[in-house]
Parts: C-alpha cells; sequence; structure tokens
C-alpha cells in the first residue's frame, strides 16, 4: 500500500504526530508546502486548529491535490481546545471528492501553558499504532 504524510504546525505539536506515523509506516513526513506528487492509497493528512478552523495552508494544500492521485486522506490533528480538524477537512476534500477515513487520531496539543508536554510519548505511540493498523487494513 502506497502511503505519503504531510501534515502543517505551527507549534511542533501536529509535527510530532506527522513524524511518528511517518516511522511507522515507513515514509518521510512532510509539510504541506510538499505538494503530492505520485498517486497514493492512502495520504495522511495533519493538522490543527488556529483560531477554531484549520490553517490557510491546509485549505491551499486541499485545493490543490488532484482526486486521481489519491485513495483516501486519514485526519490526524492537535488542538489544545476543540475537539478535532475532522469535520472542517471533510468538507473540504468533500468538495474535491476525494473520500476522508472515518477513522482518525486527535490528542491535545501544547498551547501556551495549556497542556504543556503534549503530545507525550504515550501519544506518539498511540498514533504510531493507529497508523499502523490503517495501513494494514
Amino acid at each position: 500500500m502506497k502511503t505519503a504524510v504531510r501534515y502543517y504546525s505551527r507549534g511542533g505539536s501536529t509535527r510530532k504526530l506527522a513524524e511518528a506515523i511517518g516511522r511507522a509506516v515507513g515514509v518521510e513526513a512532510k509539510t504541506t508546502d510538499a505538494p503530492l506528487s505520485e498517486k497514493v492509497d492512502v495520504l495522511f493528512l495533519g493538522s490543527a486548529v488556529y483560531a477554531a478552523g484549520v490553517d490557510d495552508k491546509v485549505k491551499a494544500f486541499i485545493k490543490e491535490l488532484d482526486p486521481a492521485k489519491v485513495g483516501k486522506v486519514v485526519n490526524f490533528s492537535t488542538a489544545a481546545l476543540l475537539p478535532s480538524t475532522y469535520g472542517q477537512v471533510q468538507k473540504l476534500l468533500a468538495e474535491k471528492k476525494i473520500p476522508l477515513d472515518e477513522k482518525e487520531f486527535h490528542c491535545r496539543g501544547q498551547f501556551a501553558f495549556m497542556h504543556r508536554g503534549k503530545p507525550d510519548a504515550a501519544d506518539l505511540e498511540n498514533c504510531a499504532r493507529f497508523a499502523k493498523e490503517i495501513v494494514k487494513g
């Protein structure tokens, strides 16, 4: 199964998850600045909640996705307060007719003094396990 990992992270929390996923599935995690150049079965897409929404860089990445190159997207995210970016990402992908897996990984991310140390080692281990389960099918 061909996989790719893309993410956007301002503070580093989502980057930590992306790198854990990349190690777990054997691919390099890249930022959303790196376009998806080849066809993949699974695209792990990471984002975080900033001012109650996903960042414009994630929106621009999704806008440029070629539906013919993506079997499905798997969302992963971090946030200090809100539950996840799933709903927002789902809406953006639906406009492109790109399927979003029902499963996602979300955990708290550090923001200022809130949730210090998050994601922690247990979060990263759970995230890696999640990614392996996805690609295993």
